[in-house]
């Protein structure tokens, strides 16, 4: 049997890269500063590789530890995966996780079988309520939001990019044309998501609309309502692509057939020390990974 890297190094290695951190990852370990930069040591010593740069008390991953840890971390979590499936005394691992209500059922749910297979240890309590980036670290240790951008304390990956587009019911669409006026469209009423609200200025830019006043706006605090709403006539909603690509509804429509970047995305957040904990790893990988 091949001779085996010191295993208390290697997690240390790994938290650093993951945490970004050397005092965050010491933290997470129960360690002294000197003591985690032993283990880093003993694990550049074992290799012959220069894993991190040090300056002071910081430490900055090389090219040789990010090739070291892209080639490495894949097969721990394997390891970890199969002690898993084998042991009899592990208690069931639990993540709180934010889900915004339209992603759950068009795009989280749909897949989440692939993961209770992979980790049938691993259950989610789902929270689809309001402000759901402020209550990460308090009552939820991850989310998956629609946002702009994620507060920069928080560790984020985007999961998708999308265009916003005006969606209305067939009927309407039929009734006011593909491509209408200012002046037809300051009749109408438009339905705007309450976490989506810089969609209908982006919208308006990338048409020429800037100085569109419409008879009405109402806000909506749900995707799939909202949609609804557009489908029975309500108004127009700004939306993204992926949302009615996704619901396949042929009562809704397009207005203006043209590519307008959001300046929303899906987002997966958590705290940094968090993505330490093995639920909230589990998930980020897989999510990550899944191309949902």
């Amino acid at each position: 049997m091949r001779r085996l890297p010191p295993l208390r190094a290697l997690e240390a290695f790994i938290r650093v890269v993951r945490l970004g951190s050397a005092r965050s990852a010491a933290t997470e370990l129960g360690l002294s500063p000197s003591a985690l930069s032993r283990r880093i040591s003993n694990l550049e010593s074992f290799t012959g590789r220069k894993l991190f740069s040090r300056s002071g008390q910081t430490m900055r991953l090389t090219d040789e530890g990010r090739a070291f840890y892209d080639a490495v971390a894949p097969h721990l979590e394997s390891l970890a995966a199969a002690v898993e499936t084998q042991s009899e005394n592990l208690q069931l691992m639990r993540l709180r996780l934010g889900v915004m209500p339209l992603f759950g059922t068009q795009r989280l749910f749909p897949r989440l079988i692939e993961l209770r297979k992979a980790h049938p240890r691993l259950h989610l309590d789902i929270d689809t309520g309001p402000h759901l980036i402020d209550r990460v670290g308090d009552t939820l240790d991850a989310a998956i939001t629609l946002t702009h951008r994620p507060d920069s304390s928080l560790y984020s990956v985007q999961l998708d990019h999308n265009t916003v587009h005006a969606i209305a019911s067939a009927q309407l669409v039929e009734e006011i044309g593909e491509n209408p006026g200012i002046d037809v469209l300051s009749q109408q009423t438009f339905l705007l998501h309450t976490d989506m609200v810089m969609s209908f200025d982006a919208w308006k830019a990338a048409l020429g609309l800037e100085k569109l006043q419409p008879a009405a706006i109402d806000h909506y605090d749900s995707g799939q309502i909202i949609l609804e709403a557009a489908a029975q006539g309500m108004g127009i909603a700004m939306m993204h692509d992926d949302h009615l690509n996704r619901i396949n509804d042929p009562r809704l429509a397009r207005i203006f057939d043209k590519q307008i970047e959001s300046p929303y995305s899906y987002w997966f957040v958590c705290r940094p020390a968090d993505l330490a904990a093995r639920p909230v790893r589990i998930f980020h990988d897989w999510i990550v990974n899944a191309g949902l």
